[in-house]
């Protein structure tokens, strides 16, 4: 930790319900240094109002709720509580929330599908949603975002004790889009949460998941792809709060970048606290940059407050193609082109491979083919 720098654990407790607890912020902030404001279209200083059009659709298998409550409702905001002003606004802006509700003990054998599109509107859109799975349950959850808006939004994964959930986030928004979210999972005692996000569209996309424990034993892993175009910013900015004993983390994203200006951020915070004897967690984040004029920041962060930890680490790398592994393409008859894309679809289908719903894992295949073939 460099002499100017403060440490996460104070970086990140700032949080609240209320919009003016929190200055507009300038750019000069850590937390908003790689974001270019002048793209976020008012999200972030008040001046988008909230008369965007966007439409969101739940499909749940039998037995399980979904629910639209107003903002009195209590299990709004009960696991995370803004810690930003885009996503306090967004807290104090949303009219309506979905509540989906996996009853205790239920193993779903159909997935659990949340439509966000959007359909454009002069002005900005807000949103909540709350996923809760209570204990012994397990789950899986499908985000889609398509359309065209200016949205906010925040999600909340309760994970009850032993339950499972897993969550795949796709953000396939038309070119002129800009998307703020929070994703935050709460894990109970003992329980697990597998989270992926792909994301390929929007002008400006900027996505927070963040993680938290409330009992021993959680288990959490973040994984994530994205394919970042000419003019592009596509932004990712992770922090799991290890705060009880003997819980497990993993986080692996993976980007490729092609186009003038095509731009990636990926943020990655770990905070293993005093309390958190035992923890286990790695972190990764690889960047393959396809052609001049693109670029990735890249900042792995990893802060300790105990000795007795089970394992901690983290790793980056943004670089080029590597030459050998085309030329032993090339060597065998392949042609560059088609050598090219068979290394970056390498590179990223070790991660897609990863998600378990078959439908979206072709169609998130079918869409990185579609990049490449740009």
């Amino acid at each position: 930790m460099g002499l100017n720098e403060k440490p996460l654990s104070t970086l990140h407790e700032k949080a609240s319900y209320d919009l003016a607890d929190f200055e507009v912020p300038t750019g000069r902030e850590e937390a908003w240094r790689f974001t270019p404001l002048s793209r976020l279209k008012g999200l972030h200083n008040g001046k988008a109002a909230a008369n965007g059009q966007v439409v969101t659709q739940a499909y749940t298998p039998e037995g399980v709720r979904a629910e639209w409550v107003g903002r009195d409702d209590e299990r709004i905001g009960k696991a995370y509580v803004p810690a930003d002003r885009v996503s306090a606004q967004a807290y104090t802006a949303f009219e309506k929330a979905l509540v989906v509700t996996v009853p205790k003990e239920a193993e779903l054998a159909d997935i659990i599908s949340i439509e966000i599109k959007g359909r454009g509107g002069e002005g900005a859109a807000y949103g909540h949603i709350v996923v809760v799975v209570e204990p012994l349950a397990q789950a899986t959850v499908v985000i889609e975002h398509e359309g065209t808006a200016v949205y906010a939004d925040n999600i909340e994964f309760v994970v009850g004790e032993g339950a499972t959930l897993k969550v795949v986030s796709l953000q396939e928004w038309d070119d002129d889009a800009v998307h703020v979210s929070h994703h935050h999972a709460q894990l109970g005692k003992d329980a697990t949460f597998r989270g992926f996000v792909v994301t390929l569209g929007g002008d400006l996309v900027r996505l927070s998941p963040t993680v938290s424990y409330t009992g021993p034993g959680g288990d959490a892993d973040m994984s994530g792809v994205y394919f970042v175009d000419a003019g592009q910013h596509l932004e990712h900015r992770l922090l799991v709060d290890h705060s009880q004993p003997n819980c497990k983390s993993n986080v692996d994203y993976r980007g490729a970048l092609q186009g003038e200006d095509a731009h990636a951020v990926w943020i990655g915070d770990v905070i293993i606290r005093v309390e958190a004897e035992g923890t286990d967690t790695y972190e990764l984040n690889r960047n393959l940059i396809l052609t001049d004029g693109a670029r990735a920041d890249s900042v792995p962060n990893l802060e300790i407050l105990t000795g007795e930890v089970a394992g901690a680490g983290h790793a980056s790398a943004s670089g080029r193609l590597d030459d050998e592994h085309t030329f032993y393409l090339q060597a065998r008859g392949i042609p560059y082109d088609e050598a090219r894309r068979l290394v970056i679809r390498g590179f990223l289908g070790q991660l897609i491979e990863k998600i378990q719903v078959e439908e979206i894992r072709e169609r998130v295949l079918t869409a990185v083919e579609a990049e490449l073939a740009r």
